[in-house]
């Protein structure tokens, strides 16, 4: 069943295309600008910046790519899935696809971002791992705060409400760990945060998978 919710989310993405392809011209634009705004032509940026600027494109990308998860779903398709499947089934389905297609997004925007903004990472495994964990525990956080904020009238501004509490914890160990990784320290001096970056994932996806079935019967 999993599964199958797996695959009608991506047939209804592929269906709108113009929804993927909204994202990757944000990214491209995005770091095309940060490009002209440092005049990179004059030497590299700081790697400080470098990964701070990183981090806000990829959070930005994973609110325009993850936020419509449980927005865009009308009230009339909604009952029809209630009828159907069981709510734990669909909330992981939905976290793993969102969680994948955040994991392309922010691996073609590392890619391009590296050779437009040139690439400071020493440990280039480390950073691409905590990249890995960084993707999951955004599109979880803002899976399960999408579901809670479309029983609202005024969603999207809950979202941003309910979201900002839990990623930013977030982003503080995802840019230290990072930056770790970037300055090519001895894997473990950070060890202990990627433990508590798996930790993080681990509790938001739990909260999901025990909270969302109250959610969907109301």
């Amino acid at each position: 069943m999993i599964f199958t919710l797996i695959q009608k989310e991506f047939i209804l993405e592929w269906r709108q295309r113009y929804a993927i392809n909204g994202i990757i011209l944000y990214l491209a634009s995005t770091v095309f600008i940060c490009y002209m705004s440092f005049n990179l032509k004059l030497g590299l940026v700081d790697p400080i910046i470098w990964n701070a600027l990183f981090w806000v494109i990829i959070l930005f990308t994973a609110v325009n790519a993850v936020a419509k998860s449980f927005l865009q779903e009308s009230y009339g398709r909604t009952l029809y899935y209630f009828s159907l499947v069981k709510p734990e089934s669909f909330i992981i389905s939905k976290t793993i696809y969102y969680s994948g297609l955040l994991l392309l997004m922010s691996i073609l925007g590392f890619l391009f971002y590296a050779f437009v903004m040139g690439n400071p990472v020493q440990d280039k495994f480390m950073y691409l791992l905590v990249l890995c964990l960084g993707s999951i525990g955004l599109s979880s956080t803002l899976t399960l705060t999408s579901a809670i904020a479309s029983k609202a009238s005024n969603s999207s501004s809950l979202m941003a409400v309910l979201s900002f509490p839990i990623i930013i914890p977030l982003l503080l160990v995802l840019i230290k760990a990072s930056k770790n990784a970037m300055d090519g320290l001895d894997r473990s001096v950070y060890t202990d945060q990627l433990l508590t970056l798996v930790a993080i994932n681990a509790l938001i996806m739990g909260f999901s998978y025990l909270l969302f079935p109250y959610l969907w019967r109301s």
